[in-house]
């Protein structure tokens, strides 16, 4: 091929590239749209298609449990396709034998519960996801990494004092630890955060961190009403737990000087009293009738 040849050919190319460029574009910004979605997916979605891990949970430092999502690829019409395999380091080694999830049904649907016997603190634990045989996802854990208590239960409160104006109140509220969190026995250390917001607000109010099962609530508006809830962490950890159910606060209007009620009336100082002035009476009188006979 000559050199007018070539210069042909290459003009000929050119100008169909520029003639099919408008269609091609969409094309490419359509590969790389794909390109960019794949390496950052959606926060909310398994990318992969495949079952994955969504958290290992520990309530009481006795026994866990781990979750997983089926997959948008899997049929939940195989069951035993996915199964969960363990391993943990009792030894200087990691054990080279994995063992099988020990039970697949009391922790719920995609899930496998260890209790206390597969359950051991400060061992290291690693999972992973088998589907079909083949591994599809893999994390590493221990237990006291994933403990997130149980709700406290038995929320309720009690008026402390009311401002002289009428206006505001302090409350005492109190609680009871996690059912299942061996706190008596220090088995498990709990902190507690309290919040708390009027009924037709949206943010909550945070107060700090307490280890007790009480914590006063000061300058509540009388006029208004208010809803708490407490949860809870280990100690040292940065993960809480699930809130309790909300406590109703509803503030009683009230006058702030005592009421007859509330203290009982000072009889006896009445009796004292009565008393003085009986006796300044009679004084009063002997001193008078002792002056008119000295006159």
């Amino acid at each position: 091929m000559d050199l007018w040849q070539v210069l042909l050919t290459l003009a000929v190319a050119g100008s169909s590239n520029a003639v099919s460029g408008s269609e091609a574009t969409p094309a490419i910004l359509g590969r790389a749209s794909q390109s960019l979605q794949r390496v950052n997916p959606d926060p909310g979605t398994n990318s992969s298609g495949k079952p994955q891990f969504t958290k290992c949970r520990s309530p009481e430092l006795e026994t866990f449990s781990c979750h997983w999502t089926d997959g948008v690829n899997h049929s939940l019409k195989n069951p035993g396709s996915i199964q969960l395999f363990y391993t943990r380091r009792s030894t200087q080694e990691w054990t080279q034998e994995w063992k099988e999830c020990p039970d697949y049904v009391s922790a719920g649907e995609n899930s496998c519960y260890f209790n206390s016997s597969y359950t051991s603190i400060w061992i290291p634990y690693c999972i992973k996801l088998t589907s079909n045989g083949g591994t599809v996802d893999q994390k590493c854990f221990s237990v006291e990494e994933i403990v997130q208590p149980d709700p406290p239960i038995s929320l309720n409160w009690t008026l402390l004092n009311v401002s002289l104006t009428g206006i505001y109140a302090d409350i005492q509220v109190r609680w009871e630890p996690p059912p299942n969190a061996d706190v008596q026995k220090g088995w498990i250390v709990l902190e507690y955060e309290l919040q708390y917001k009027e009924v037709n607000e949206s943010q909550w109010k945070m107060m700090d961190p307490v280890r007790s099962t009480s914590v006063p609530v000061y300058s509540l508006r009388i006029d208004k009403e208010y809803e708490v809830r407490v949860r809870s962490r280990q100690r040292n950890s940065e993960k809480y737990g699930e809130f309790s159910e909300a406590l109703y606060v509803a503030l009683p209007q009230m006058s702030p000087f005592a009421c007859e009620e509330d203290f009982p009336f000072p009889w006896f100082l009445i009796i004292i009293f009565g008393i003085f002035g009986l006796t300044m009476i009679l004084f009063l009188f002997i001193f008078s009738k002792q002056q008119r006979k000295e006159n």
